[in-house]
């Protein structure tokens, strides 16, 4: 089984800090880690190929060469090969145009990898949230998928994944070539070992620049071909307001809280 994880590099969130002119975040100084989702599913790609270790795991980034960092960390988990798509041509891209911009990347790597059986991405980024991009690459590369996934497995040619709907758990086959997106699962991912972290960091990445994407549609890729548009950012306003309730016994108390709420119509 051929596999490949798409991977992103995004900001801490729990570090990250709101300029309170401009409201937008300060990203100066801000540590960037694996976004969290695509953790879980290079996981899910990781247990496929426990089950099989004749398969193979490429992960895939877009970004600065500073993505070179959750690469190299990913090689460290479980992945065995590394590629990141990288150029100023890319730059501004919204999420149609990063997952056309990806789903080439994937087409230009097949051609001396080898068709890829599945396609793992991360539910969302973390930085984002909007949940488009791995979608989009299913779109793009006219594969079935499956979105919010929790588990996978390979049984007689058939994918098999445990999707979180809002009912519980759905289990689905899906046929390959396919695209499956990644939630949170009730496991964590798995730590990498000394061994592999070292040799994760002698690795060599493969680049592949607005060059190399040689059947790219540059119409369709940056800032000004990006149909997505920001109006307006704002944090939202704190709210004030709530009243502490003391009397002499809990009794009391919640016998004051009560007339309160009846006054107030809320019970």
């Amino acid at each position: 089984m051929k596999m490949l994880v798409c991977v992103k590099q995004v900001p801490d969130t729990t570090e990250i800090k709101i300029d309170p002119v401009k409201n937008t975040l300060i990203r100066d100084g801000v540590p960037s880690i694996l976004n969290p989702f695509d953790g879980y599913a290079l996981e899910a790609a990781a247990r496929i190929k426990d089950a099989d270790p004749s398969s193979t795991i490429t992960v895939l980034s877009m970004g600065p060469e500073q993505a070179k960092a959750v690469l190299k960390e990913s090689l460290a988990i479980a992945a065995d090969k590394a590629y990141l798509v990288s150029g100023r041509e890319f730059g501004g891209s919204d999420t149609l145009c990063t997952s056309y911009i990806i789903s080439e990347a994937i087409k230009e790597i097949e051609k001396t990898e080898g068709k890829f059986d599945i396609i793992f991405c991360g539910k969302q980024a973390i930085d984002g949230d909007t949940a488009q991009v791995g979608p989009g690459i299913a779109e793009h590369l006219d594969y079935p998928q499956v979105t919010y996934g929790l588990e996978a497995s390979v049984e007689d040619g058939l994918v098999k994944v445990k999707k979180e709907t809002e009912d519980g758990v759905q289990v689905i086959g899906i046929q390959t070539p396919c695209v499956l997106t990644f939630t949170k699962p009730s496991f964590d991912p798995r730590y990498p070992t000394i061994k592999r972290k070292m040799a994760a960091n002698r690795a060599n990445i493969p680049v592949l620049a607005f060059a190399d994407l040689v059947d790219l549609d540059p119409n369709k890729i940056g800032l000004k071909n990006s149909p997505t548009r920001v109006k307006k950012t704002f944090v939202p306003q704190k709210k004030t307001g709530g009243m502490k309730i003391a009397e002499e016994t809990v009794e009391d108390s919640a016998k004051k809280l009560f007339t309160l709420l009846s006054d107030s119509h809320v019970i």
